[in-house]
């Protein structure tokens, strides 16, 4: 595998680009006070509108308590801790704690509405971004821009800053990476590998109960195979699950007479994989790479991909529930700023979890560490480079596209299960 992101850039434009995404963490700090309209009330916290002024730095050191939904922290806990020992003066403690996407909203909510909010920031997918947008729970944080994220947008990589629109304001991106739909499988038990749809359907049908893939509502390779089916289809509207997705029902259904089940997380089939139960997974460039990292997946694993493929890109977030404090908000905005700084970004190529993983620009693998680099050299896929530039990237859906496309498959196909 090439030791460079598929976006990488020129030395001397990577130089460049890195002084100006340092000032992400020092513009907090030198910025003046900013004054702007407020983030509208969400309606959910019983609190008053956003404040519209906002010091750079806490009155005091604060406790962060951060909920991870998503994976991140096997990418951000260093940066975390990197964060508490340069900032004493911001952060007095960072608790982790991990859960569902489907158990955040919920969450949040009923503290919200408790006038009791304990969690500072939540470390998201895109499935937890988009169920908290519809409900209204997360602070919009673009007033806050010019102050905690100066020149925000422009250092992303241009996919990576084509989902961070998907936050509509209310999170900032942390990691991105092209995702799938990628197929994994055993090749001690797949001889003939499926690399268009059909065979894939004619696989599962010689092989009922040897396929599987997880809940997409709370799985990335999951959802990315239910987003990523509409371009391989050739749907009408691969941006509507309503009315466009004719195609894609019609085969979810079908393939649904040959899956067994449907597990709620995907290291489940990892481990169904591994264990044999499962001959072939729906997987992404990082649940590839990293759990034959980490010895969870047999390395001897091989991965596939979908002739004319279409890519659906993910991302993570951090985002910041309504009802916090004004000094855990500037807190946590901080800690955002600083993990989007080009020496934190360069550690969340970790072990290939979310390959590469990188957000902003000119952020290669040798500014990673010697562990991260021969990880993604000893577990990657030599192919992912011109997989990824020789294919279409398209943004995950938008909230509400995303919310109701979960809510179709769980009504159609994971309900028969």
């Amino acid at each position: 595998m090439s030791q460079n992101a598929p976006m990488s850039v020129t030395s001397a434009r990577s130089l460049s680009r890195r002084r100006v995404l340092g000032t992400l963490a020092a513009g907090a700090a030198a910025a003046p006070v900013l004054t702007a309209c407020g983030a509208p009330d969400s309606g959910s916290s019983g609190k008053a509108a956003a404040p519209t002024a906002l010091a750079t730095k806490p009155s005091k050191p604060v406790v962060l308590n951060v909920l991870d939904v998503a994976g991140n922290l096997k990418l951000t806990q260093p940066i975390l801790d990197a964060f508490k020992a340069k900032h004493p003066d911001i952060v007095s403690k960072i608790t982790t704690s991990t859960g569902t996407a489907p158990e955040l909203a919920p969450k949040v909510q009923a503290q919200q509405q408790g006038g009791n909010v304990q969690i500072q920031l939540v470390l998201t997918g895109t499935d937890g971004l988009s169920a908290g947008i519809q409900k209204g729970l997360w602070y919009n944080l673009k007033p806050y821009y010019p102050t905690f994220f100066p020149g925000l947008m422009s250092n992303y990589q241009t996919p990576a800053a084509s989902m961070a629109g998907l936050a509509q304001d209310q999170g900032i991106e942390i990691v991105w990476y092209p995702s799938g739909p990628l197929l994994e499988y055993d090749p001690d038990k797949v001889t003939t590998v499926p690399t268009t749809t059909d065979a894939l359907l004619d696989w599962a049908k010689a092989n009922p109960g040897k396929f599987q893939y997880a809940q997409p509502r709370n799985s990335g390779p999951g959802r990315t195979f239910l987003m990523g089916l509409p371009y391989l289809l050739g749907d009408s509207d691969p941006t509507d699950p309503t009315n466009g997705w004719a195609k894609t029902w019609a085969y979810l259904t079908e393939l649904n007479k040959y899956v067994s089940s449907y597990p709620t997380k995907t290291s489940a089939i990892m481990t169904n994989l591994a264990q044999g139960t499962v001959h072939m997974i729906t997987t992404t460039t990082g649940w590839y790479i990293n759990p034959r990292a980490e010895g969870t997946v047999p390395a001897s694993m091989k991965v596939a991909k979908f002739d004319h493929l279409t890519w659906v890109s993910d991302a993570q977030y951090g985002v910041i529930p309504n009802g916090v404090s004004d000094d855990e908000l500037i807190a946590a905005m901080k800690l955002l700023a600083f993990i989007l700084t080009p020496e934190q970004q360069a550690v969340t190529y970790d072990q290939g979890y979310f390959y590469p993983g990188p957000a902003v620009q000119g952020v290669t693998t040798d500014q990673a560490s010697a562990s991260s680099q021969e990880a993604i050299r000893k577990y990657g896929e030599p192919a992912f480079g011109g997989w990824i530039s020789g294919n279409p990237i398209k943004n995950s859906l938008p909230a509400t596209a995303q919310v109701t496309a979960f809510d179709l498959w769980d009504k159609r196909i994971g309900s028969t299960k």
